[in-house]
């Protein structure tokens, strides 16, 4: 299995605006598309032109600015809407039709022949532009395996780039995206791209498979903004393959960068990066229990499979709870420059534990501790 293929599609300024609490100012939108770029994704997608006329000066101001990464835009299967785009100087334009039963009912009420009739002309128009162009099937884990499979040889026969498996409802299961995957691998030789949403929390684990199985393309957005539960995130998917390729990770992307692209788009929309947020959390790096503290103080990367270092980050040891042990105890007071015997140590830890029962020490109070023990 080979994940060294696999790019990143940001679609935080796309799926990432039809997030509830998001509200993007024309330059909101160029703040992220630099910070974006400046971490090393591949593509950024960037909501149709033919949403509002502020969406299309906004699509054409940002590809204005010359990025390093391909600017492209997601929008319906309509020739309009691909002439539109065109417009705005992208490089290229994700093409959408639901193809399960209740959306194909719900949605556009058109049966599985007339999406592939539909198809032509704007895939066609896309490709003379000489625009990448992408196919994707909405609701994919909610439709027949054989419509699928018929749309997307209908889409690479036109001559596609890509196609695009969406889980639009967060239905799929890591050990179905896997499979549809593999099925799609086997039936067209084009890229395959991903897009999964987290209503189920499976969305991380559903991309990682999506990539196992040969995948070449998966969508994110930053801290995972999108329509309801959003979808899967940039950090945490970045995490899951560092852990497994840290040096091909780390050669792609400034993951340096991840926290203040995180805070930036937290702060543009409002809300607050999770405590226990993949990497750059406030808890991401805390260790606590004594156990952990004597391993992590001999080798850190005995509870760590990510070193903080790798993303500009640092650890922190919490020394001052009940939790505590002596080797941590110890610890604090060799950078303090006192060395105590094991029974003595015993006993400050002891006293320690008692007074974090009343509350969590900080290092001061502990530090006080130590010292005054020192001069008893």
């Amino acid at each position: 299995m080979s994940k060294t293929t696999w790019k990143l599609i940001d679609t935080t300024l796309r799926e990432g605006e039809q997030f509830a609490k998001a509200a993007f100012r024309s330059e909101d939108k160029l703040e992220i598309a630099r910070a974006l770029d400046t971490f090393g994704v591949e593509y950024i997608e960037v909501t149709t032109p033919a949403a509002s006329p502020q969406s299309q000066r906004d699509l054409a101001q940002i590809v204005k600015l010359g990025l390093a990464a391909k600017i492209i835009t997601h929008t319906r299967c309509i020739l309009d809407d691909v002439m539109a785009a065109m417009d705005t100087g992208v490089r290229g334009v994700g093409l959408f039709f639901a193809t399960s039963r209740i959306l194909r009912e719900a949605s556009h009420a058109k049966s599985l022949q007339q999406i592939v009739d539909a198809m032509g002309p704007p895939i066609e128009a896309a490709l003379s532009a000489g625009l990448e162009v992408r196919f994707s099937a909405e609701d994919a884990f909610r439709s027949e395996v054989s419509d699928l499979l018929a749309v997307y040889r209908a889409a690479e026969k036109l001559g596609v780039h890509r196609v695009g498996i969406a889980d639009t409802v967060g239905i799929a299961t890591p050990r179905q995206v896997y499979a549809l995957v593999r099925e799609v691998r086997s039936t067209v030789k084009c890229d395959i791209g991903y897009h999964g949403h987290n209503d189920t929390g499976c969305a991380i684990a559903n991309a990682y498979e999506a990539i196992s199985a040969g995948a070449t393309h998966v969508d994110v957005s930053v801290l995972g903004i999108g329509e309801r539960n959003g979808i899967t995130p940039l950090g945490g998917l970045i995490a899951r393959m560092f852990s497994l390729e840290p040096q091909v990770v780390a050669e792609r992307y400034r993951v340096g960068q991840l926290r203040e692209l995180e805070r930036l788009v937290a702060r543009v929309t409002g809300i607050e990066i999770p405590f226990n947020n993949f990497v750059t959390g406030e808890t991401a790096y805390s260790h606590k229990a004594g156990m952990h503290l004597k391993a992590m103080m001999t080798n850190p990367g005995a509870y760590e499979i990510i070193p903080p270092e790798a993303f500009g980050l640092t650890r922190r040891f919490i020394l001052g709870s009940r939790l505590t042990g002596r080797h941590a105890i110890a610890y604090r007071a060799r950078e303090m420059g006192i060395t105590f015997g094991e029974s003595e140590l015993k006993a400050i830890t002891r006293r320690i534990k008692e007074l974090a029962d009343a509350g969590e020490l900080s290092e001061a109070q502990i530090d006080e501790v130590l010292r005054d023990w020192v001069t008893a």
